[in-house]
């Protein structure tokens, strides 16, 4: 069931939302060594005018649970609803009256809808997972996008939904039983190297420099050893995941970063100590920031020009960075 390259009528791509600046936003202060860096490959004024502004918000249709016609039909009543392009059952939404609390609907309850990110709904359309095969979400909590691979897997085949972190197994737990899931196992492993998977989603802890305006103390928390740091723990879980995935296999690594060391510099360094590691370029109907292939000094793999960097500007979403990576039939020279 491929997603790939959706199409849309301008009418549904006309977007009534307007940019909704955040109270007291321009009066936040942003560290000069990040401005510098980032003015080097993005239009800073633009970067920090959206990233200061209101995210909208969207949601998912769980087809596990309904259609995507009777969600237009009931949440519709009293919500205006704007097809996300990259993905069919993604919608923009904003309340006739004002209302903000879309997780409070009859629908939301009764896991028909799950409130997600549109940018956060590309990594498992890049994924495109199919009935009946075995998939592991790694880094799976609290559950957005397992419960979206779920629905792409109708429930049939294997889907182990992993987390390292106890606390967040919870919400993991709740949001796979609301939304329907029934194929999934959870698990709370480091590795599990004797498994094979069909295709594996590895959304990576980061700095979350693309959330900034979900998650405006990413302005005080950022800097450049804790980068360094999560790079390291990136590298780290590449390194883990790889022999767990079939000859064949896809494995799609995101983050909600925009560092270059987390994105296009992380791939790069995976594809040079990985013989059997190549790129799948990434084609969906979006707007995206071309890829990084060099930084500070620094020639990144000209293969990662294929991945997809997303920022804020480029569709009013959060930031994000998404690579489709195949295990190939290769050995070193």
């Amino acid at each position: 069931m491929t997603q790939e390259n959706p199409t849309f009528s301008e009418h549904q791509r006309s977007v009534p939302f307007a940019l909704k600046p955040i109270p007291l936003g321009e009066e936040l202060e942003w560290k000069d060594v990040m401005v510098q860096r980032y003015a080097k490959i993005t239009d800073i004024a633009t970067f920090k005018r959206y990233s200061l502004s209101f995210l909208r918000k969207s949601v998912r249709v769980n087809t596990l649970k309904t259609t995507v016609d009777a969600v237009k039909k009931s949440l519709g009543k009293e919500w205006d609803m704007v097809q996300v392009p990259w993905c069919k059952e993604g919608f923009w939404v904003q309340h006739r009256g004002g209302r903000l609390d879309i997780g409070n609907t009859v629908e939301h309850a009764l896991g028909q809808i799950y409130v997600q990110e549109a940018a956060s709904m590309i990594p498992p359309v890049v994924l495109d997972p199919q009935p009946g095969e075995l998939v592991l979400d790694l880094c799976a909590a609290p559950g957005s996008k397992t419960t979206q691979i779920a629905q792409y897997m109708q429930n049939r085949g294997v889907l182990v939904a992993n987390d390292i972190t106890a606390d967040r197994l919870a919400s993991l737990g709740i949001n796979l039983q609301r939304c329907g899931v029934v194929n999934d196992i959870i698990t709370q492993m480091h590795g599990m190297r004797d498994v094979q998977f069909d295709r594996i989603l590895l959304d990576a802890p980061c700095s979350g420099t693309g959330t900034i305006r979900k998650s405006l103390k990413t302005l005080r928390t950022w800097s450049i050893n804790a980068t360094r740091k999560m790079c390291t723990a990136q590298r780290h879980l590449l390194r883990d995941v790889w022999p767990m995935l079939k000859k064949g296999g896809t494995l799609v690594y995101s983050t909600c970063s925009l560092e270059p060391e987390e994105d296009e510099g992380m791939v790069s360094e995976f594809l040079g100590r990985t013989p059997d590691a190549d790129i799948i370029p990434i084609t969906l109907d979006i707007k995206h920031g071309p890829g990084i292939t060099s930084w500070e000094g620094v020639d990144y793999d000209p293969r990662v020009k294929d991945t997809l960097r997303l920022w804020p500007q480029d569709n009013d979403t959060e930031g994000f960075f998404i690579a489709k990576i195949t295990k190939v039939s290769r050995t070193a020279d």
